[in-house]
């Protein structure tokens, strides 16, 4: 998604290395006369070009300099790290250490800290740095529970629409099988867990967490759901990081999907789609050790003996 250019040279720190130039994918950028300068009319407002130039020469006023400033811990702006500069190790620790929490202390999370999540959501890759992600923050329980009152009522009138057989069965008859493959799927779970809320007030959507993250989408973007989704991972790690508990609530996803009312209350745009809602607080459990994933299905195309190039090395 390309924009006008709003780079700008500084001439009198430039050295005309053209590192700049060379690293620019919108070409915007070349040398004249020894120095860089503006040659083409876009620009995907990257960045590129200004973490690349040794003297500090290059600035995208695109570019929001508050993008990392963060008020729970301190970011050194003049260390970048080059590939292989970080220990994997300790990044597939955090990875597989982050679990998702169920049960939390009911201590509210400081807004500064959601701040700090949401400008960490936005350091994701996004498809032509379209970065067209929207973060809508609920910073209470009381917030949450209002959410979760809306939800629960769709869920509700979803689960009396799915009790009636003769509608969910002349809807799969005509090609629309949802109602019947939830009926079977869902109601039931979904059902006991409205009992456990009206009679227990047991909170089975949202776990007891103090605060929710939902991660949107506003038009223009080329894939938003990918953006999105890999923004909400850049969350979820940086929670755990700073001492919270996360999870995914899908069920608050599809309700804001399909509900108009529940949108409504958060004043959603209508053209702006909900890709994942994160439920956090600080976690009421404490895990021990690592314990991995199922067994992944991985394959290796062989495309490039099929060309007639050398075949991936196999062990």
């Amino acid at each position: 998604m390309s924009a006008s250019v709003t780079t700008r040279i500084d001439a009198n720190r430039c050295t005309g290395c053209g590192r700049c130039v060379t690293v620019c994918p919108d070409h915007a950028l070349g040398l004249h006369r020894g120095v860089a300068e503006v040659t083409g009319g876009s620009c995907l407002a990257c960045g590129h070009c200004g973490a690349v130039c040794p003297t500090g020469a290059v600035t995208v006023a695109a570019i929001d300099p508050a993008s990392l400033a963060f008020s729970s811990f301190a970011l050194d702006r003049d260390h970048c790290l080059a590939p292989g500069d970080f220990d994997p190790a300790a990044l597939a620790r955090l990875m597989a250490s982050r679990r998702s929490c169920r049960h939390y202390t009911g201590q509210p999370v400081p807004r500064g800290v959601l701040d700090d999540l949401i400008k960490i959501g936005a350091l994701a890759p996004s498809g032509t740095n379209s970065q067209r992600w929207t973060f809508t923050v609920l910073a209470s329980r009381a917030e949450v529970l209002a959410l979760g009152e809306g939800i629960g009522a769709f869920f509700a009138r979803l689960n009396r629409r799915a009790a009636n057989p003769l509608l969910r069965n002349l809807l799969a008859l005509v090609g629309q099988p949802a109602l019947r493959d939830y009926f079977r799927r869902h109601s039931g779970g979904v059902a006991a867990a409205l009992a456990a809320w009206r009679d227990e007030g047991r909170d089975l959507l949202f776990h007891g967490a103090t605060a929710l993250i939902l991660v949107g989408s506003r038009p223009g973007a080329s894939c938003p759901m990918e953006d999105a989704l890999l923004a909400t991972q850049n969350i979820l790690l940086a929670a755990h990081a700073m001492g919270l508990g996360s999870c995914l609530i899908g069920y608050a996803v599809e309700a804001l999907r399909r509900d108009r009312a529940s949108r409504r209350l958060l004043d959603l745009p209508p053209d702006e789609p909900v890709h994942a809602v994160i439920a956090l607080g600080y976690p009421a459990e404490r895990y021990l050790r690592l314990t991995g994933r199922k067994k992944t299905v991985v394959r290796y195309s062989g495309l490039g003996a099929a060309a007639g190039g050398e075949a991936p090395a196999c062990g």
